[in-house]
């Protein structure tokens, strides 16, 4: 079991080294959450998050006939980074391999580190099934992501500058996939203030801690595709594991629509740029999942390393989330007049009008009848209410696309 000597051991080693990241007290997510939040910008770490702390820990507790043969490790993306970057520093070769579908961002930059890279399998464990193969035909020493009670002590840190920052917590919320960064951040806080509540959040597309804890054991879960590609792990590790079953005091999940909208949000109102899996223990108190009010709550917000290609299907999907976007069909009796008449409704009430398409060609379209299709931006969900009430009330009968 890791010890708070362990993470405070690491926590030397790592001065430095690694960034102390802000604690950022946001007025604005207070007021959403009924509580005042704290965001632990990991974010703003070395290699775009937490894992770096962790990875180093673990590679300067190798000793120099462990890495004779290099390291391996296998990642979704950040852990790739921490271990290419620590590598680089210590003048160690490694070899990380990632899923076929990690974010080309977390590739290139794994890579500019001085990393081998080989993509293997379409999630975690399919890499890290490969990564564990590579460690027996090479004799390399394995970096595993959260399963190693190093790895955790190092993430651990992160839970013991919280404690520096902000003594008086009374909860942090943290985000889970294979369970290192809970685990280390418990492991640091119960030992020194017991009663601190520690809560994890996963995404509702991978729910593999949560269920595990209800089994009172690791087991493997069915995963579906999810911006939260960091946590989408279907096992979680047995170290992490018996520390979050000892530790934790509830956990929970948020979907893509709340995971998007608290993106979006850290983009828009606190000019953070926040990747998916470190979102979702923001996105936990915005959409009140927990049983806290009034209190102080850190939100581990965990890494920011987000492909620039994806970042406007991000926004898209945060904005019709909070009602800010809307697109929708309707077939038009095809006579002048129609046309303007819809547009019209849409105007005076102070939409506005992003996309136009009309199509007289479709398998739902009738001769004489055209498939309108728009795309609106409006101010929130009442507003979009209040549009598709007034197009109805006109004799437009409207689709979602």
């Amino acid at each position: 079991m890791v010890t708070y000597h362990d993470i405070v051991s690491a926590h030397e080693k790592m001065k430095g080294i690694v960034h102390q990241t802000p604690l950022d007290y946001s007025k604005t997510f207070s007021s959403y959450a009924d509580n005042e939040i704290y965001l632990k910008l990991e974010n703003l770490q070395k290699t775009g998050s937490f894992k770096v702390r962790g990875a180093f820990n673990k590679m300067m507790s190798l000793d120099k006939e462990e890495i004779k043969s290099g390291v391996v490790a296998a990642s979704a993306g950040n852990h790739a980074q921490g271990v290419a970057f620590a590598s680089d520093m210590l003048g160690i070769p490694c070899t990380i391999v990632m899923p076929k579908g990690a974010p080309l961002s977390k590739v290139q930059a794994t890579k500019s580190y001085g990393a081998n890279v080989e993509l293997e399998g379409s999630v975690f464990d399919d890499a890290l099934q490969y990564a564990l193969e590579l460690k027996e035909k090479t004799a390399a020493a394995f970096v595993h992501a959260f399963d190693d009670e190093a790895i955790i002590a190092g993430q651990g840190t992160v839970g013991l500058e919280i404690i520096e920052q902000l003594p008086d917590v009374d909860a942090i919320v943290c985000p889970v996939g294979g369970g290192g960064l809970i685990a280390g951040i418990a492991s640091a806080i119960k030992a020194t203030k017991p009663n601190v509540k520690i809560y994890g959040v996963q995404s509702s597309a991978c729910t593999s801690m949560e269920q595990s804890l209800k089994a009172k054991r690791p087991i493997t879960v069915d995963s579906t595709p999810t911006m939260a590609d960091g946590i989408a792990v279907k096992r979680p590790g047995q170290h992490p594991f018996s520390i979050v079953e000892k530790y934790i005091d509830g956990m929970v999940s948020v979907n893509e629509q709340e995971i998007a909208k608290a993106m979006l949000m850290l983009l828009e109102r606190n000019k953070l740029l926040v990747e998916g899996s470190g979102a979702v223990s923001l996105a936990a108190m915005l959409y009140h999942k927990l049983p806290l009010k009034g209190k102080k709550v850190v939100s581990v917000i965990s890494g920011g390393n987000v492909d620039v290609s994806f970042i406007s299907r991000i926004i898209e999907r945060g904005m019709v989330e909070a009602g800010r976007y809307v697109q929708f069909i309707t077939i038009l009796n095809d006579k002048p007049g129609n046309l303007e008449k819809v547009l019209q409704v849409v105007t005076s009430h102070h939409g506005n009008i992003l996309d136009i398409s009309l199509d007289r060609i479709g398998e739902r379209i009738h001769p004489g009848y055209a498939q309108l299709t728009l795309a609106i931006e409006t101010i929130d969900r009442e507003h979009v209410e209040e549009i598709l009430e007034a197009i109805k009330s006109n004799g437009f009968v409207i689709e979602y696309d």
